[in-house]
């Protein structure tokens, strides 16, 4: 399912679960992981040692990459190790092209940190721009990092984002021998006003029940177990309610990018929910391939 996994990192300190986690990816997918720092060029580091300019976040990198790519190789998976000048996000987008990587696994912090790749930063811009899935992880105590996946839920609106998502995870619990859950969400908010509420209310149960049908349907055509979940509610709340309740792994979701109206979209729904779920998320784009 994945040939190419890029692993961008700004630090070696306190991600070895992160790091552990794409490694047995990898592995199972027999995929190449790409362990890439971005030196950003936004930020002066260019500094002089023994009368030589020298760019301390280029000697940063190469250290952190060694590091990490030490133990990839520990684990025997295939890698590379690269050092790169450049704008982060827009730098880790162009090799993840230039390479044909097929996921992004990004360490995140859900909470106050030093790290770069934080949400509201480049981890939430290659959310909301990258073409290609991104995995994120939270770097919190309370995460479940668990490999294989035994369970994955897809959050769905019946949208071409959602059916996208739809896709890589009926693939990806193909891959692993996991569960799907398929949830979709009547939000209730947005139902309109009570003179029109019980007929809005029937209308979106009735497209959730398709949406859900459809993701249903292909998960048997390519012989996964799934379970279809239709909740009423605020679409975070219920999809980490479910997280919880079901035991659930990984969440996956449809991202819009820049434009689009659809409910499961990057500034509410996927956006909140990358910031708290306590499993990894993979977000996939509508325009991924």
């Amino acid at each position: 399912m994945y040939d190419d996994i890029l692993l961008p990192i700004d630090r070696s300190e306190e991600i070895d679960a992160v790091v552990d986690h794409a490694i047995s990816i990898a592995d199972r997918m027999d995929a190449t992981l790409h362990v890439l720092f971005v030196a950003d060029t936004t930020r002066d580091s260019v500094t002089t040692v023994r009368g030589e300019f020298v760019d301390a976040l280029v000697r940063k990198g190469e250290s952190i990459v060694e590091t990490v790519g030490e133990r990839v190789d520990a684990a025997n998976v295939s890698h590379t190790r690269v050092v790169i000048q450049g704008n982060p996000a827009q730098t880790i987008v162009e090799y993840a092209d230039k390479h044909g990587c097929d996921l992004l696994v990004v360490p995140t912090r859900g909470r106050e940190g030093v790290s770069r790749y934080v949400l509201g930063s480049v981890a939430e811009k290659l959310v909301r721009l990258s073409p290609v899935p991104v995995l994120t992880t939270r770097l919190r105590a309370d995460e479940r990092l668990t490999f294989p996946y035994e369970r994955i839920l897809v959050a769905t609106d019946g949208s071409a984002a959602a059916d996208r998502a739809v896709e890589h995870a009926v693939d990806l619990a193909d891959a692993t021998e996991a569960a799907l859950y398929v949830l979709s969400i009547v939000e209730d908010s947005s139902l309109g006003d009570e003179s029109e509420s019980s007929v809005s209310v029937a209308e979106s149960e009735s497209r959730a029940q398709q949406a859900v049908d459809g993701a249903i349907e292909a998960a048997a055509t390519a012989g996964v177990e799934a379970f279809e979940r239709i909740e009423h509610g605020d679409p975070v709340a219920e999809i980490r309610r479910h997280v919880d309740e079901d035991a659930i792994d990984l969440v996956v979701l449809g991202t819009t990018g820049r434009h689009g109206i659809e409910q499961i979209l990057l500034g509410s729904v996927a956006q909140r929910t990358v910031r708290t779920a306590p499993v990894p998320v993979v977000t996939v784009s509508a325009d991924s391939s």
